[in-house]
């Protein structure tokens, strides 16, 4: 798509100030989210060395060269409220030795992907790891054994057996979360109580200095700040981040999400309505740590977050399609974590592959990328950039019925290129909309980059037809010294701006 310069008569303006950058969107804020749930892992992404898919050491070649393309920062693992529930040991040693489990009403855990086998897939995708250890049904020194397990070097016993296991140096972990959703699936725990827990866990955690996790502690849900309250007060040492988890569902019930597909226009805008509550929502924990963490040493980790719909696919497993709709809550959730980068300095989308709002979905040898996929591809270039303090003036507004939201959302950066980078979204899906944009102390001469659009609100790609949406090229020129940006209805664009 080239677009020609045309200047609406009242153009939404978009002033960038280059000349007082704000905070590092740190790169983490781009992670991903893996979990043993559904064929979230096991087919998803690894299928076995003797799978006639073609992998590498089990794990899909496709899938592994698409992560890799995508430029994961960091990838979660192995949960999710699987992770109160897994003992790692289960997970190491000779796979035809290791042995089944079934938790709940889950499927069969046949732990052929452990630890060595997680790091051999972040290994090869260029990602790096937060793990999540066990609370619920662990103990103190089984949490301590893992996290030596994955860091001890010289000779100590587990350094030893993670040799045996086919690993003589250390892993690096990224962070190291103590427990996931204490408050529900980790244990049904008051935070209190969890406080004085993690504190426990947390002081037996040994690691060499060198290769030391960053530690992350498991808050809340939603706008409930309770658990950020206790724990941004109590807990000291090395913690690093209280999580909290937050989810856009359509209709805002539980009992009845909504569609992934098919779905009418009223739920088009109540879920953009809907996921642009993150940004009220991280205000409000924000709020809490400014009163008891004024040093800001702690940040907000949203390592849960995306759509959620209602479950009426065959496969099970929370499998869900994944339509333009996605890319746009995608993309709008991206400007607000670049909002706020002081204080969210990491996130973890849900999830990867065929669970939630995946990247990826698979049918065994097939394999199709998603616009979230194509949404976190044309983003990359914000990944570690310097935040850039951005006004929109006179912005169009998208109603329907008693709902209201913004037309345009807007971020700006100046990337590790140099180049400032401008992402824009227009929520109506009906108009298109101009944008006059302008740089503070220079003239831009024109701006190229991609454009994701498509005819209908629910356009997906599926294992027939994989290319039904993907990005096109854009670029327009400057004229007069003035920069003139047509966005399609429904669209999220990423440009490069020539100054």
């Amino acid at each position: 798509m080239i677009a020609a310069p045309a200047f609406a008569a009242n153009p939404v303006s978009i002033d960038i100030d280059t000349g007082k950058p704000g905070p590092i969107i740190n790169k983490y804020v781009y992670g991903q989210f893996a979990e043993h749930l559904g064929t979230g892992v096991y087919e998803g992404m690894w299928v076995g060395p003797k799978s006639s898919i073609p992998n590498t050491r089990g794990w899909r070649n496709d899938v592994v060269g698409a992560l890799k393309a995508l430029q994961v920062p960091l990838v979660r693992w192995p949960g999710g409220c699987f992770a109160d529930t897994y003992h790692w040991r289960d997970g190491i040693g000779p796979q035809d030795k290791r042995p089944s489990n079934v938790y709940g009403s889950r499927v069969e855990e046949i732990n052929a992907v452990g630890t060595h086998e997680f790091f051999d897939l972040i290994e090869m995708i260029g990602a790096d790891a937060y793990v999540n250890g066990n609370v619920g049904t662990g103990s103190v020194r089984e949490m301590a054994d893992w996290v030596q397990y994955m860091t001890a070097d010289g000779g100590s016993p587990l350094a030893r057996l993670r040799a045996q296991n086919g690993r003589e140096k250390p892993w690096k972990v990224a962070y190291f979360g103590i427990g996931n959703e204490l408050w529900g699936c980790g244990g049904n725990m008051k935070p209190d109580y969890y406080a004085n827990l993690y504190s426990n866990y947390e002081h037996f955690l040994w690691a060499p200095e060198k290769s030391r996790p960053k530690m992350i502690a498991s808050g809340g849900s939603g706008f409930d700040t309770s658990w950020t309250q206790v724990l941004s007060k109590e807990l000291k040492g090395r913690t690093i981040g209280i999580t909290v988890h937050q989810y856009t569902v359509p209709t805002g019930n539980w009992e009845v999400k909504g569609k992934d597909l098919g779905f009418k226009e009223d739920e088009w805008i109540s879920t953009l309505a809907n996921t642009l509550k993150m940004d009220q929502l991280i205000k409000d924990h924000v709020v809490v740590l400014d009163k008891n963490d004024p040093e800001k040493k702690i940040g907000l980790m949203i390592d849960e977050w995306g759509t959620w719909y209602d479950e009426v696919n065959p496969r099970g497993g929370l499998f869900q399609q994944n339509s333009l709709r996605d890319a746009l809550v995608a993309a709008l959730n991206f400007h607000i974590f670049h909002e706020h980068a002081e204080r969210v300095p990491m996130t973890t989308i849900a999830q990867m592959v065929n669970v939630l709002q995946a990247m990826i979905l698979t049918d065994k040898e097939k394999m199709v990328l998603t616009p979230t996929y194509y949404a976190f591809q044309m983003y990359a270039p914000f990944q570690d950039a310097k935040s850039l303090p951005l006004a929109i003036k006179d912005n169009t507004r998208y109603t329907l019925g008693a709902v209201t939201i913004p037309g345009v959302s807007a971020t700006a950066a100046r990337a590790k290129d140099g180049k400032v980078h401008l992402a824009l979204v227009n929520t109506d899906p009906h108009k298109a909309v101009d944008v006059a944009v302008n740089v503070s102390g220079t003239q831009v001469k024109g701006a190229a980059g991609q454009v994701l659009t498509s005819a209908a609100m629910d356009a997906h790609n599926t294992f027939q037809n994989p290319q039904v949406i993907k990005p096109a090229a854009f670029s327009t020129r400057a004229a007069g010294g003035k920069l003139a940006i047509k966005v399609p209805a429904k669209a999220v664009m990423v440009v490069a701006l020539e100054e």
